[in-house]
């Protein structure tokens, strides 16, 4: 997989045979995008003449080449279609051939690009955690077959064995940062992505150059559960994750958008443990702002819990996407602030009265303090009383964190 290293926001785009991805790449390349095409690149590194093609030959025989020398595209799919070996030996010559010629052309782009890489498999291969943000066109099973059979000409039965061996709508939503809706007219699909472009992407790509962090403030939507707050976080999970391999660090979803069914400001609060927090500066800082998560500047707390105890350090990330703000706080391992963020997400998961309870509270904070540093650790004396419950009911249940 490629590392989101330098400043260049990479859109992952993809969506099923017949959806119309190609309009949208083609629409997104008319408003300056830089397009990567995976599938003109998996034909060029296999072309006559390549390296690629030759330990291809080497591998499978002349018998995948046609009559001119150029790759037979059926007869090598006729070798491998059926062999799961022969499939794998494929793909360990064209993969890393196909990642390093991606790399080359991210790396040409300019600096203020944004690089679009139209991927058909992307969900089915696991590709999504390396982009910044993944685009997916979702257009209806009957609508895509009718444009199949009608525009390209193909037998239905064809068709629908094409669509039926790609990753289902809900996978692909299930990966999707955006889910572009391609049932209407082109006109239709070209405003979308139009808006897509001025209203998310060319704001991305100035905040992540700048590395400047979106105001975690939510949308203006009021206080909501959202249930797709989970899948949200898995998203941005698995791309922080992804930035800061091979280190293998705890992820977690804090917070009251970590707790089914609670209210909140749409603010997903994701929690990173380091062994020491020295370790959150330097590298680790520069790789999450590549990937999208931009420090907070200047120097951030939590309020302990007693409040005699001194204050709690942390490092504090946002997040350069317009279109889901981020509080990403990096807590040493085992710290007082690392354990009472666990402690509060899971008694408040446990207990619907502490719930109701710390949904009122929460309401007058925001109200009062609605800025990016707020951490849910407020100076209440309600969170004092709610730390001590909480910690009786850590030892009546034996949670550990």
């Amino acid at each position: 997989m490629i590392r989101l290293t330098g400043r260049v926001l990479r859109v992952g785009l993809t969506g099923g045979i017949g959806s119309g991805k190609s309009a949208v790449a083609a629409r997104l390349v008319e408003l300056g995008a830089v397009l990567v095409d995976a599938d003109q690149v998996a034909r060029e590194v296999v072309a006559q003449g390549t390296e690629g093609l030759a330990e291809i030959v080497a591998t499978f025989s002349e018998k995948v080449l046609d009559a001119d020398g150029a790759l037979d595209r059926a007869a090598l799919g006729a070798v491998v279609f059926s062999d799961e070996a022969a499939r794998r030996r494929l793909e360990a010559i064209t993969h890393p051939r196909v990642r390093a010629r991606t790399a080359e052309l991210v790396a040409a782009a300019a600096p203020d690009a944004i690089v679009v890489n139209d991927v058909p498999l992307l969900v089915e291969v696991g590709l999504a955690p390396t982009y910044h943000l993944v685009v997916v066109v979702q257009t209806a099973v009957p609508t895509r077959l009718e444009r199949l059979t009608r525009d390209r000409g193909m037998d239905r039965a064809e068709a629908e064995r094409r669509i039926a061996a790609q990753a289902d709508d809900a996978r692909r939503s299930a990966a999707a940062d955006v889910v572009l809706t391609n049932d209407g007219s082109l006109v239709a699909l070209h405003a979308a992505v139009d808006a897509l472009w001025r209203q998310r992407l060319q704001p991305y790509e100035h905040n992540l150059r700048q590395r400047r962090v979106v105001p975690a403030l939510g949308r203006g939507d009021g206080a909501q559960a959202d249930p797709s707050w989970p899948e949200q976080y898995a998203r941005l999970a698995a791309r922080i994750r992804h930035a800061l391999a091979p280190a293998d660090l705890r992820i977690d979803h804090i917070g009251a958008t970590a707790v089914p069914g609670l209210a909140a400001d749409d603010v997903i609060d994701v929690q990173v443990a380091v062994p020491r927090l020295a370790d959150a500066d330097g590298p680790l800082a520069d790789r999450l702002a590549n990937a999208g998560f931009p420090r907070v500047p200047g120097h951030w707390w939590d309020d302990p819990r007693p409040a005699d105890r001194g204050r709690w350090e942390k490092r504090l990330h946002g997040s350069a996407d317009p279109g889901r703000p981020v509080r990403l706080h990096v807590r040493e391992a085992g710290s007082p602030g690392w354990r009472y963020a666990l402690l509060m997400r899971d008694h408040l998961r446990a207990d619907p009265d502490q719930r109701a309870a710390y949904l009122l509270f929460k309401r007058d904070l925001v109200d009062a303090a609605p800025h990016v540093g707020d951490s849910g650790t407020a100076r209440d004396p309600w969170f004092d009383e709610e730390y001590l419950r909480a910690e009786q009911w850590a030892e009546r249940t034996g949670w550990r964190p």
